[in-house]
């Protein structure tokens, strides 16, 4: 019963990801789905899902019945014996199968009811559309083309300004790379100008120590 259920979550997940995009086999499972609601589609499905909740919740209070085991007369946890360890283990896993179908079966019927009012809702704002071109008169056509084309007139001039601003923009650009340069340049002339005016000032420093020096040789 296991890998049934493992297989009935497969193809559900299958189903799930493909009405999330959109592609030729979402359309095949969207209509196969369409059947399945049409008829006696849904008694069916509300059987099969009343079924498969009586199993999930007899499978649970079979559970909670073993788990009950092991707890003793005094209230304290006792362990459980190997069988009952093995049957605890598939019931639990049983249980969180088949609520896991019931849950995703939930978000496919959801899935579905969306898809299918977005495309009532198209289908209606299509129509409203076409009738109100139908239903304007000659006039109003005319008025809505010079609406047209007075927007069209509009958008090119954006255009043309969006070129102007772009032609300025790259301008300022290079101006501002020039002068980056021009900046790099002088910053490098101070630092020489700075170096040179170092050399001199110790040059001056160097000549004025050995001035003193000089005099008291020339006076002995």
């Amino acid at each position: 019963m296991i890998h049934l259920l493992y297989l009935v979550i497969f193809v559900e997940s299958s189903m799930i990801m493909l009405l999330l995009f959109k592609s030729p086999l979402r359309k095949i499972v969207i209509a196969i789905l369409d059947k399945i609601k049409r008829g006696r589609g849904p008694i069916v499905i509300k059987t099969v899902a009343a079924t498969i909740s009586v199993v999930f919740f007899s499978t649970l209070y079979s559970t909670l019945k073993i788990q009950h085991r092991g707890i003793g007369d005094d209230g304290a946890p006792d362990t459980l014996n190997p069988t009952d360890q093995v049957l605890f283990s598939k019931h639990l896993l049983e249980a969180s199968l088949m609520g896991f179908i019931l849950f995703l079966a939930l978000m496919i019927d959801r899935q579905h009811h969306y898809i299918r009012e977005l495309r009532l809702r198209r289908k209606t704002m299509e129509a409203v559309k076409k009738n109100d071109v139908r239903c304007a008169g000659p006039e109003e056509i005319k008025a809505r083309e010079q609406q047209v084309d007075t927007f069209k007139e509009m958008i090119r001039q954006l255009e043309t300004e969006l070129e102007g601003k772009v032609k300025e923009a790259s301008t300022s650009e290079a101006t501002v790379e020039a002068l980056k340069k021009q900046s790099e340049g002088l910053l490098l002339e101070y630092d020489r100008l700075l170096a040179e005016n170092q050399d001199l000032r110790y040059q001056l420093q160097t000549l004025e120590f050995r001035k003193p020096h000089y005099s008291m040789k020339k006076d002995s």
